[in-house]
């Protein structure tokens, strides 16, 4: 059944403001980004945006959750080892996107702007507990150290990712989490057995 005419309006509405928003913000910076500009560029009113969003960072939210939701899963495909690999470096290509200077901006705003902290807590969460979730898939199968909290394991995996991605502390590429999954691994996982 077709939805009705109004409502793929709205949707198309709610498309086009958050595209703008993202390349506004990919463009000019989270601070630079005006509802005003938002607007302007998906060719509505702003009454339209205040409709369904109290600000530019619930806007932008819902474009980070869109975009995390569809480039940064975790897959299960039995070897937590490799799952996390490919996880990982699926989160740093997207970090290297226009996805990670919006990003980038909403938790420098998380700082300040209580919607952009909510925002940023709300989309670490699904993550965190999409990971944990993992990492219990991997400690029935006696792929996880014993007496490990899964979400600390969360913590040690992404914060290396968050620490020189946010500082800019050296240049990071392809092979980066490939070296920190194997400095970590033996205090995370299992050695896989042989056959």
């Amino acid at each position: 059944m077709t939805p009705p005419a109004h409502a793929r309006r709205n949707e198309k509405s709610r498309e086009a403001i958050i595209a703008a928003a993202f390349e506004l913000c990919a463009e000019r910076g989270f601070a630079a980004t005006t509802i005003e500009a938002i607007a302007a560029r998906a060719g509505v009113g702003k009454q339209t945006i205040y409709r369904w969003w109290g600000s530019k960072a619930e806007v932008l939210i819902e474009g980070v959750r869109i975009h995390r939701d569809a480039s940064a899963g975790f897959p299960d495909t039995g070897d937590i080892r490799a799952d996390m690999a490919t996880q990982t470096g699926n989160v740093m290509r997207l970090f290297h996107t226009e996805f990670g200077a919006i990003w980038r901006g909403l938790i420098a705003a998380a700082q300040t702007e209580e919607a952009a902290a909510e925002g940023v807590r709300r989309i670490l969460r699904v993550s965190i507990d999409e990971g944990v979730a993992r990492l219990e898939r991997a400690r029935e199968l006696g792929q996880l150290r014993a007496g490990l909290d899964p979400e600390l394991a969360i913590e040690l995996l992404y914060g290396p990712i968050y620490h020189t991605w946010l500082l800019r502390t050296r240049p990071v590429d392809e092979h980066y989490m490939t070296e920190v999954l194997a400095a970590l691994g033996p205090a995370l996982f299992t050695e896989p057995t042989a056959g």
